[in-house]
């Protein structure tokens, strides 16, 4: 199937930091602060809304890869927006430049990469390799 994806597609969120959050709840640090692996699903997740709505019915993306820098600490209360921009699309496999802000500054960036699956093989592979 081809896909009609192009280079410097974009998605954003936007995310405020609750308690459940924190590096603290996520066991990755003992501060009440954004935790780094809720900084990378936020990204993903930008990352999926970029593209995720243009593959069609039956088709989704699944992540490869993530390489990022955590850059700065936000504080329970504050909002977060992660953005991502497509860089490049490589067959089913698509590379994103990844991004996140709280309201002061750069907290976070990187590159992800994503893989375009067909939703019902992609399944059915998971489930017989959970049998």
């Amino acid at each position: 199937m081809e896909f009609d994806l192009k280079q410097g597609m974009t998605g954003e969120v936007k995310k405020i930091v609750e308690e459940t959050d924190t590096a603290v709840h996520f066991g990755s640090g003992e501060v009440r602060v954004f935790a780094t692996p809720m900084m990378i699903a936020l990204m993903e997740k930008a990352a999926l809304t970029a593209v995720d709505p243009y593959l069609g019915t039956g088709y989704a993306t699944v992540g490869l890869t993530v390489n990022v820098k955590h850059l700065a600490a936000t504080p329970v209360g504050m909002c977060v927006t992660a953005e991502a921009e497509l860089l490049e699309v490589q067959g089913k496999k698509l590379v994103f430049r990844i991004q996140a802000f709280d309201e002061r500054e750069k907290i976070g960036e990187g590159l992800h990469e994503r893989y375009i699956i067909e939703l019902s093989k992609f399944l059915e592979r998971t489930d017989k390799k959970g049998r």
